[in-house]
This record gives C-alpha cells, sequence and structure tokens, in this order.
C-alpha cells in the first residue's frame, strides 16, 4: 500500500504546474475574468504561518475561481522600501538594496514550496526602477492636474536621526529608532490633496456593501465630517496686528461655558509672541516637543500658557476671557483656535483644573443635576438634558438639537456661520530619508520648483551611499544631488526628500494589470482586469492604506490611468484574524524573562519543558511576534508534515476572520487525516472496477450534498464550514459500501472539492484515479439538484418520553406502515417485552410517541 509522502508528491506538482504555465494570467475577452489579491508583504526576511493563512484564503479563491471558469489573476509583489532597510544598514554596514533584494529572495524561495496559484511572472518590488519610475511619472501627472503641492508643515522631527517620521514611527513621543524625544518642527514637505475628496470618499463608502461594516466606519470616523460654527472673538487690544481670532467649533451649543481661548503653539499669534517674549518662547518650546499625531497629543500631559491677552465674549462684551496657548491643538484642524469648555470637555476640563481656570455648566443631565467636578459630563448627543439659561432659548433638548438651533441663531444674528468640515488632512508624503523613491523635481534658483522631464525617468537612486553619518545621505551626495534644471539648464538641486512608503502600496494593484508597460498602466489591460474582485488583509490596514488607495485610484482616472469604473479599486475586501501561538518564557536571574521558541519546548501533559528539564512559562494564544520568539517558520511544517497540512490547518480552526491558534498537536491531527484521504484513494483504486456493492446511490447522495455545501463556504468565506463538511464527507466515504465505480466517483469529486485548499494532495489523488488533465485545470463540480431532495426522513423514537432509538423511512410512508416499522425496532420490542404499546402516536416527519 503507497504511504502518503508530500516531500514527493508537493515538489512534482508544483513543477507541473509551472511547466504548464497553469497560474499565468493572460487577458481572455471571452472569459469573465477575476481578480484576487492579499494585501502585498514586507521583505522582512522570512515568512511566518500568518503569511500562510492570508496567502493561503486567497489562493483558495483563485483556485476555485479558475475552475469555475474565470480567468484569474493572482500577483505577489514586494512592498520593499522603508526604514528597516536602512535601519539594518546601518546596524550591518551593508547596503538597504542588497539586505532587501536578498530578503525578496528568501521569502520567494519560502513561499513557492506552499504551492500557491500566482502568476509569479508579474512579480515586482517597489524598489524596482522600473516600478518607481512609473510613480515618478504619476508624481508629475497629478503635479500637473495640481493633485500634489508644496507648504510648510508641521512634522515629527527626530533630533537624533535628522530626519521626518512618519506618525507610526513615533513611540511613547520618540524615534522608534534612536528613542530621541521627537519634536514638532517646520518644514517645507510635499502633500497629495486628499482632503479635496473628503465629501467623495466618505459618500462613496455607502457604496461598498461587500467590505465589512467596520472597516466602511472606520474610514467614516477617520474622514470624520462635522457641521460646526466658524466665528470671531475680538481681542480687547489689537496685537500685532491681528484684531479677532477666528474659531471654529463642532459645539457652540456649550459657547455660554468658555473658559478661555485656546490657540496652537503654531498659531501667527503665537509665533509673533514667542519672537518677544523669552518666557513664553521657552514654554512653547516644550509644548512642540513629542508627536504630532492626535492620539500622541491627547496621551501627552497638557501644556499651556498664558499670552496675557484676552477677548470679549461674542455674546456679551463686558465678558474678558483669556487667550492661552494649549499644547493639543492642531493648527491643520478648523483655524487653530477653539474656545474650551470644560464642563463638556475632558480634554479642557484636565487643563482647567491644571491651571486654576473657571468651569462653567452649560447642562445638566434631567435624572441628576448636579455640577461638574472632576470629569466632564459628555453625553451621546441624542440624550435629552437640561439647559441652563441657553442664549436661544433651549430648556430640555439633546444635543444634536442645541447645536442645530445655535447655529441657526448665530446666524440669524449675522454672529456666525454654519460650516461643514472633514477631519481628514492633506497626506504628507515628503520624507527624508534614503530608501525611497526619490521626488522627480528640481530646484532651481531661476525657475524655482521644476518637474523632472519624463523622459529622464527614472530618477534612480545613487548606490554609493553611506550611513555612518545621521540624516539622509542624499543631502550629501553631490554627483546626484546637484544637477541641471530641466527647464533653463541652469546648475540646481535635486529634491532629495524621498514618498512614504505609503505612496508605493497604494497603486500597486493597478500595476499588477500590466507590471512591464512603460506607462504606469496599460488601459485595456486595466480595462480588463480592474477592479480587483477579493481584496484580502490585516485590519491594521483598515484606514490609512485603503484609504490612501482609493484616493490614488481617483487620482490615476482623473490623470487617465485607471477607467471610471475603478475610482473605487476593491468591490470585496476581507479582513483576517491573526495566527496565534503560545509564548514560552523563563526567567534569567533579575527576574526578566528568557523567551524560547515553539521547538526547543517539549510539551507533556499540558506543560512545556527545555532539553535541560526546565519548565516554561506558558502564556496561551498570543500575537506571534519574533521579539517573543513565538513564531512558526512554515519551512519547518513543511520539512515536518508537507505544505498541504499547513493550508489545512490554518483553514480548518477557525472562521478566517477571527485568530487561530497554532499548535504541533492540531498540525499532527491534520496531517493524519490527509494521510487518511491518501489511504482512502490508495485502497478505492485497487478495488476491482467491475466490483458491485450496496448503497451507491446512498453514497452519491452525499456526494452531490457535500458539493452544495463547500461551495457555499468557499463562496461565502467559511473555509472552517467548507473543511468541517469534506471531514463528513471523507468519514461517509470510508464507511460506504458501494461499488467501486460509485466510491471511484466518490473519491475523485473529493478530491475536486480538497483540491483549493491541499493542491498537491489532490492532484496526486485526480492523477491515480485517472483524472484527465491536470485538476488545477480541470471544471468545478456542480451539484445534482435532484439528488440533493430528501426522499427519506429520520425519526426519533420516544419511549415514555425517552429517546430510546429513530428509524429511517421514506418521506412519504404512510403512517399505518410508519407503526409497523417502529413497532419492530429492537429498542421497542425490549421495551413491549411481548405486550402491547397503551399508545402509539406518529407524528408525521417529526416523531414517533410510544406510551407503554
Amino acid at each position: 500500500m503507497a504511504r502518503y509522502d508530500p516531500s514527493v508528491i508537493e515538489p512534482k506538482w508544483q513543477s507541473a504546474w509551472e511547466k504548464s504555465g497553469t497560474f499565468l494570467a493572460k487577458r481572455d475577452e471571452s472569459k469573465p475574468k477575476y481578480y484576487v489579491l492579499e494585501m502585498f508583504p514586507y521583505p522582512s526576511g522570512r515568512i511566518h504561518i500568518g503569511h500562510v493563512r492570508n496567502y493561503t484564503m486567497g489562493d483558495v479563491i483563485a483556485r476555485y475561481k479558475k475552475s469555475t471558469g474565470h480567468n484569474v489573476l493572482h500577483p505577489m509583489g514586494f512592498d520593499a522600501f522603508g526604514m528597516p532597510a536602512e535601519n539594518a544598514a546601518m546596524a550591518s554596514g551593508g547596503h538597504p538594496k542588497t539586505w532587501t533584494y536578498e530578503n525578496i529572495d528568501t521569502m520567494v524561495e519560502q513561499m513557492k514550496p506552499l504551492g500557491f496559484g500566482i502568476d509569479w511572472s508579474r512579480m515586482f518590488a517597489t524598489c524596482d526602477p522600473e516600478y518607481y519610475g512609473q510613480q515618478q511619472a504619476l508624481f508629475l501627472d497629478f503635479l500637473e492636474k495640481g493633485l500634489v503641492y508644496r507648504k510648510n508643515a508641521i512634522v515629527n522631527w527626530d533630533p537624533v536621526d535628522m530626519t521626518v517620521l512618519a506618525n507610526e514611527q513615533v513611540e511613547d513621543g520618540r524615534g522608534w529608532r534612536s528613542g530621541a524625544l521627537v519634536e514638532r518642527r517646520e518644514l517645507t514637505q510635499w502633500f497629495f490633496k486628499i482632503s479635496d475628496m473628503s465629501g467623495e470618499l466618505l459618500d462613496a463608502l455607502d457604496t461598498l456593501d461587500d467590505w465589512p461594516a467596520k472597516v466602511r466606519l472606520m474610514q467614516e470616523n477617520w474622514i470624520g465630517k462635522s457641521r460646526g460654527l466658524q466665528f470671531s472673538w475680538a481681542l480687547t487690544e489689537p496685537a500685532y496686528g491681528i484684531d479677532t481670532l477666528e474659531v471654529y467649533t463642532t459645539r457652540p451649543d456649550t459657547l455660554m461655558g468658555a473658559s478661555f481661548l485656546g490657540i496652537s503653539p503654531d498659531h501667527p499669534l503665537t509665533k509673533a509672541l514667542e519672537a518677544e517674549n523669552p518666557d513664553l518662547a521657552a514654554k512653547v518650546a516644550e509644548m512642540r516637543k513629542g508627536g504630532t499625531t492626535e492620539e500622541a497629543i491627547e496621551k501627552a500631559e497638557k501644556l499651556g500658557a498664558d499670552t496675557g491677552l484676552r477677548v470679549r465674549h461674542p455674546l456679551n462684551p463686558d465678558w474678558e476671557i483669556p487667550v492661552w496657548v494649549a499644547n493639543f491643538i492642531l493648527m491643520d484642524y478648523g483655524t487653530g483656535a477653539i474656545f474650551a469648555c470644560p464642563a463638556h470637555d475632558q480634554r479642557d476640563l484636565d487643563f482647567c483644573r491644571k491651571y486654576d481656570l473657571p468651569v462653567i455648566d452649560t447642562f445638566v443631565a434631567l435624572d441628576d443635576p448636579k455640577p461638574v467636578e472632576s470629569e466632564a459630563f459628555v453625553p451621546p448627543k441624542t440624550e435629552k438634558v437640561k439647559w441652563i439659561d441657553h442664549f436661544a432659548g433651549l430648556d430640555e433638548a439633546t444635543g444634536q438639537e442645541a447645536i442645530d438651533a445655535t447655529i441657526d441663531w448665530m446666524e440669524a444674528k449675522g454672529l456666525g456661520t454654519g460650516v461643514t468640515k472633514f477631519r481628514l488632512r492633506d497626506w504628507g508624503l515628503s520624507r527624508q530619508r534614503y530608501w525611497g523613491c526619490p521626488i522627480p523635481v528640481v530646484h532651481c534658483d531661476a525657475c524655482g520648483v521644476v518637474p523632472e522631464k519624463k523622459e529622464n525617468l527614472p530618477i534612480e537612486l545613487p548606490e554609493d551611499v553611506s550611513f555612518d553619518i545621521p540624516g539622509n545621505p542624499l543631502d550629501r551626495h553631490p554627483t546626484w544631488r546637484d544637477c541641471a534644471c530641466p527647464s533653463c539648464g541652469a546648475p540646481a538641486r535635486r529634491e532629495t526628500d524621498t514618498m512614504d512608503t505609503f505612496v508605493d502600496s497604494s497603486w500597486y494593484f493597478a500595476r499588477f494589470t500590466a507590471p512591464r508597460a512603460t506607462t504606469p498602466t496599460d488601459m485595456a489591460e486595466a480595462e480588463y482586469w480592474m477592479n480587483v474582485d477579493q481584496y484580502i488583509g490585516g485590519i491594521e490596514h483598515a484606514i490609512l492604506h485603503l484609504l490612501y488607495s482609493r484616493f490614488f485610484a481617483r487620482a490615476m482616472h482623473i490623470c487617465g490611468h485607471l477607467p471610471e469604473k475603478s475610482k473605487e479599486p476593491f468591490d470585496a475586501l476581507f479582513t483576517q484574524g491573526m495566527v496565534t501561538h503560545a509564548i514560552f518564557q523563563t526567567r534569567d536571574a533579575n527576574g526578566r524573562p528568557v523567551y524560547h521558541y515553539p521547538e526547543a519546548v517539549e510539551m507533556r501533559d499540558g506543560k512545556g519543558f527545555l532539553d535541560d528539564g526546565t519548565e516554561v512559562e506558558i502564556i496561551p494564544s498570543a500575537k506571534m511576534s519574533k521579539s517573543k520568539n513565538n513564531v512558526v517558520d512554515p519551512m519547518n511544517i513543511i520539512a515536518s508534515y508537507g505544505a498541504d497540512t499547513a493550508r489545512w490547518f490554518v483553514l480548518s480552526d477557525s472562521p478566517p476572520e477571527r485568530d487561530v491558534e497554532w499548535t504541533a498537536a492540531g498540525a499532527e491531527a491534520a496531517h493524519r487525516h490527509l494521510g487518511r484521504v491518501w489511504s482512502l484513494c490508495d485502497r478505492i483504486a485497487a478495488m476491482d472496477p467491475a466490483a458491485k456493492g450496496e448503497g451507491d446511490e446512498d453514497l452519491l447522495r452525499e456526494m452531490h450534498k457535500a458539493i452544495r455545501d463547500v461551495t457555499l463556504g468557499i463562496e461565502s468565506f467559511g473555509f472552517n464550514a467548507a473543511i468541517a463538511r469534506l471531514y463528513a464527507f471523507t468519514n461517509t466515504l470510508a464507511k460506504s459500501k458501494a461499488g467501486a465505480a460509485a466510491q471511484k466517483q466518490a473519491i475523485m469529486t473529493l478530491a475536486q472539492l480538497m483540491s483549493p485548499m491541499t493542491p498537491h494532495l489532490a492532484e496526486d489523488i485526480w492523477a491515480h484515479q485517472g483524472g484527465e488533465g491536470l485538476l488545477a485545470e480541470a471544471a468545478w463540480p456542480v451539484a445534482d439538484e435532484a439528488m440533493l431532495v430528501e426522499n427519506t426522513v429520520t425519526l426519533p423514537i420516544q419511549i415514555n418520553g425517552k429517546r430510546r432509538s429513530e428509524i429511517t423511512v421514506a418521506k412519504d410512508m404512510a403512517k399505518e406502515e410508519v407503526e409497523k416499522i417502529a413497532l419492530a425496532d429492537d429498542a421497542v420490542v425490549k421495551a413491549l417485552a411481548g405486550g402491547q404499546p397503551k399508545k402509539l402516536i406518529v407524528v408525521p416527519g417529526r416523531i414517533v410517541n410510544v406510551v407503554i
């Protein structure tokens, strides 16, 4: 009897698929297309089992769609620019390019043994000059259309590494590499004009029916549409030519609770004041430390400084309130100035308690009208409250009713204007680092900022750079930096900022449709392949990556690189859960944790032990992390059990949107099951083809039910449910006494149904049973509706109210015939002991009750 040996089976079929070009994607107008895409990886050096789960999900869909007659595009690439490569170069003395491409080679070498049905001919890395040269062409097109611009902006500045940091690179107010306290510094930066599309990006969320509701809500909140009031506060004495301060607020209903007027550390008035006031300047400098994100600002200690200026309340000229600089006010939202109402905003309350400023209630709860003390009273806007001397005459009203009434009242009095604003700010793309896409402009003393000519693209990164000095090495590379102006030919300097890596990942989906095109896209290919029919990735990318991609698709359409239909590039989105694993740790002499890899731990009776007998502490179901050594290397799994086992397990144990915990016992169980399926195939292949049996129709009926259920499972991303059905059908087939022909049909259909999940094993079963051609290119089985109709029904038998047995009878069997069969059942005969039942009740299609 042949043994299931994935080490032989898997390379054989991978070679066969590659030789036949099974997964090469070519435009074919005669077929419906299907484009499935997983968010591409960063080339960190090794894949982990979480990658396996993500790409296996996409592969299941891709293989299934191919078998249902679709022309499938399933590509792979690498998001290859970014700081980790520079950090590695700084640490090792190597080069980011070398580190990146070596890692890509390693990861491709690890991915291919998993048998993914990927068109590898389309692979690219975003650090390929061929790719980023077309990204530079997009930048120039966007610049021409007014979609990108340059302005001064407040950024996160690392004073040690001397570079701008993205928000996600600031951890607890410090640079993620240097550990230095981050400063807020004003620099000239490039921006994409995403804010102009705020309303469109928000409204279009309602059209994304096949996106998770939580993702759409996260994007809605990030875009942040709000209607508020914009109005002026008059300074009691003009200062530096300023006599009024404009304020925008989403809670104008709380105007009578104003405690102070706050301005941003970057407000023009602040800058004018600090130029002449050293004490204020020192305090403002302290405020500018720390990150620029709203989250970072919210977490930071509230800092303020009294400017000495005062403003008149717009509703009462005799009421004056102070003007303070506060570190939690952003210059690029609203007007950079707010009025604080501490009674109904916790941030304002904390500030006022710290600096001993007044707290004035403007409304109280209907059932508990107590004044605010340590916690601000911030009920939902839909909750009715009791208003205190509201200027618009409100008594009991909800917050939203009060907001609307206040805006109407202020507009009627000519005191302000109702304004709709969005939280979404323009996307700053400038990064002061080497390993990124160069921004294709030059700076000329005569001509100003000049776009590079497209025929000069790509502007490639120089390779002879050094990282031994902090800062951007492009600034120190005169033969690259110094150039001729494309407009006048005079000496000029290249832009040494490179693009945010979010730019690289915001259009790669479009490039996959024609990855070797000499323009950003080939419109004929884009028309055919776009949109992405199914996009798969982690929930951590639910906001920025997806939002930026939606902006890019619109901008590319404006510039003629994508069709109208692709303004929303992803038709369906699925966010998968993580693969988790227990953390195994011991403690060193100082009590600090020491982490151990799973392969170094032997499990016995639920406890873990190292080779020397030391018992480890087990932290279950933790997110896989290289820093905690609780990652599982797929190469070890493939060596021990085969790729199909890894694929089967990551799909079988949990719904795909939830986390799944990888366990050695689970992998062993999956491997045993696949070996059992292979043994079943081997047994059936050895049967006499003419052998007859019993229950052929019953087996084939179960086969067609399995086809129906597995198909529904795959189409609904219920992969675990589909696999559960495959387990059940395997058991049915193993117990069947049907003839050879029926069993052969059943095992070949089982192989077809398993092929998206375990393609190598399925392919081998198909060949072993004499299937024609490659299973990867065969049509998906279709359930026969007639075989799905149930002709029988199973009825439980209750004896004196307790279930004792069951019988299976024809659905339309007469009640009298059912009674005869029930009375002949062994359990009933034994209970009657030769007597007659007191009652015998048959409820058709439901139950048989026997009363003794």
